[in-house]
């Protein structure tokens, strides 16, 4: 299978969907499912766009991913750490961890998620766990919820 780039981080056949439809909280990020694992391959493959001044979702789960970023750059939580991410890092997000993407530099952030394709849904963060982030200051004002 080969799945042909056209267009602006677009690929061919592949639908652009809206990154959550549970009601959860982000802000103009889209995604694209590009591989859904196959063979001996048990991964699912996703491109993520993060728009100007956008975010994903605070969110922790149970699986591990991994993301490389392919577009711009921003920032990103990753426990109680706030990183400056660009084009070519890489991000390893363990498992149980709190973690948000954002589009901070007036341009697009563009990142490909490896994860299983069989894997839990993401918690948000109750009262005592936004509680317990909005305690460190740098956390509190990165994060969006």
């Amino acid at each position: 299978m080969i799945r042909h780039r056209h267009g602006d981080y677009r690929w061919q056949d592949i639908d652009v969907h809206p990154y959550k439809e549970d009601g959860t909280i982000f802000k103009s990020v889209t995604r694209q499912t590009l591989f859904h694992g196959a063979d001996d391959l048990n991964v699912e493959l996703r491109y993520f766009e993060v728009g100007v001044d956008g975010h994903t979702t605070l969110e922790r789960h149970q699986h591990a991913h991994l993301v490389t970023i392919i577009r711009g750059s921003g920032q990103v939580l990753v426990g109680d750490k706030i990183s400056e991410i660009g084009l070519h890092d890489v991000v390893q997000i363990p498992p149980f961890t709190w973690h948000q993407f954002r589009a901070t530099n007036d341009e697009e952030l563009g990142f490909l998620c490896i994860v299983n394709p069989v894997r839990d849904r993401p918690q948000r963060p109750g009262p005592a766990e936004l509680d317990e982030l909005n305690s460190n200051d740098s956390v509190a004002g990165f994060i969006r919820v």
